[in-house]
């Protein structure tokens, strides 16, 4: 009786510790802008401190990935087996991607047109830059390739103090070694059944470890909140007003409206979703990262929202990777309509479908990146639009990409649950459960 009471009492629920993560983030910020958090003044010391708590934290997330993402699909590709019509499972999640993406780049467009954000900015033209290496198309089909079986790539910097080398990974080259790897194992039968068993206890081993790092998150949410808060403000909001606004009404309308709709329509409750979701959407708004949230989000979908571990392994991860409501359909829409209104640029009905097109079919072309600029820079390049225009929304990115991921991250836990639910394998007794089912502020890992 007494860990239940303990279990109810909100103040000691992940949710909560998250929130008041979230008000000391916020607190500490304000505390280290208004005292300067440039090098040198009095708040850069606080502001330095918050930038390598979220840091750290996210470089935790991070290192999980490419092992959690790999044994995951693995494993979902030989646990499919046991799910009837896993076919139907593969094909209906790839339509509800892009029925939904269609959705929220129609919104962008007609908030674009309605609002005319590219006529009601007072930037000046001289903040006009293209980026380094714009996106395209070739970089898109060529990254579907894996150069190798860790999907690693190396990039080589110079600065003041020499070359250095950083390793990143692509997401979406893991997920398509995994089901190359996964599809071959179920192939090759009864050989393979040592390989399924030793990549199902690695599975074991790094939602053990995914599970401490989790534990982490109001101390991440502290440093990556108060970062952002430090190192943007809120100062470049006033020349790009409408145009953030125009975002973030669309990002609302999407996540507010569209997403409890289609959650309606499949007779479950909004509410619910979003309290079991809420660990993941919230740390994608302040980590800004959808690959970095991956692992939180795999696990909420799964232990909060009743989705079948076998489907959820193999959603999720290919979400995380091409499913971006806010990134890559309704930024890009609204941006493109804001760069073609400043530069006096008419756009025909056949530019706004190829807007349409880019964000359905394109949105991939952002996996393991961050922000939106690949994105962007892509949909300007499809429709001829000077990449100048980027850097006219460059000094409000940040602050519209904390919004915009948490979109993504809804997204990409919304629609295995509507698929989940579709083919009645949903677990609804998880899903009505809500923040009470696997509570992660509880004793057992999740899974």
């Amino acid at each position: 009786m007494a860990e239940a009471t303990r279990r109810r009492n909100p103040f000691t629920s992940f949710g909560f510790q998250v929130l008041a993560a979230m008000v000391i983030g916020l607190g500490l910020g304000l505390l280290a802008r208004s005292m300067g958090p440039a090098e040198g003044e009095a708040g850069y010391r606080l502001a330095e401190t918050l930038r390598l708590v979220g840091t750290i934290f996210i470089q935790l997330l991070r290192v999980l990935v490419p092992p959690l993402v790999f044994t995951a699909i693995v494993a979902s590709i030989a646990n499919l087996r046991e799910l009837q019509n896993a076919a139907q499972l593969v094909w209906r999640t790839l339509v509800w991607f892009a029925v939904t993406a269609l959705i929220a780049v129609s919104i962008g467009i007609a908030l674009g047109l309605t609002l005319q954000p590219g006529l009601n900015t007072t930037v000046e033209a001289a903040a006009a830059a293209a980026p380094a290496k714009p996106g395209s198309w070739l970089d898109f089909l060529t990254g579907l390739v894996p150069a190798n079986m860790l999907g690693l790539s190396a990039a080589t910097t110079l600065g003041e103090a020499g070359a250095s080398t950083a390793l990143n990974f692509n997401v979406l080259q893991i997920v398509v070694v995994a089901l190359v790897t996964g599809i071959a194992a179920v192939r090759t039968g009864a050989a393979a059944e040592p390989f399924l068993a030793f990549n199902a206890s690695a599975l074991a081993i790094v939602r053990k470890v995914l599970w401490w790092v989790i534990r982490l998150t109001p101390i991440g949410t502290i440093g990556l909140f108060g970062n952002a808060v430090a190192r943007y403000g809120w100062d470049a909001l006033a020349q790009l007003g409408a145009f953030a606004f125009a975002v973030y009404i669309g990002l609302g309308l999407v996540l507010l409206v569209v997403y409890p709709a289609l959650l309606a329509a499949h007779g479950l409750n909004p509410l619910k979703f979003f309290a079991g979701a809420w660990p993941a959407i919230q740390l994608g708004f302040v980590s800004r990262s959808s690959i970095g949230t991956l692992p939180v989000t795999e696990t909420v979908t799964e232990t909060r929202l009743g989705v079948p571990r076998a489907y959820a392994a193999f959603a999720v991860p290919l979400g995380a990777t091409t499913k971006m409501d806010g990134c890559a359909a309704i930024y890009p829409a609204i941006a493109a309509i804001f760069v073609a209104q400043f530069y006096g640029i008419s756009l025909a009905l056949s530019d706004y479908l190829l807007i349409v097109f880019v964000s359905v079919i394109g949105s991939a072309a952002t996996a393991g990146l961050t922000g939106a600029v690949v994105m962007l820079t892509l949909t300007l390049s499809t429709l001829g639009l000077p990449l100048e225009g980027v850097g006219l929304l460059l000094a409000i990115d940040p602050i519209l990409d904390m919004g915009r991921t948490g979109v993504n991250v809804a997204g990409q836990a919304l629609i295995p649950t509507l698929v989940a639910k579709r083919q009645g394998i949903l677990d609804e007794s998880v899903y009505n459960a809500g923040a009470t089912a696997g509570d992660f502020a509880g004793e057992t890992p999740p899974g």
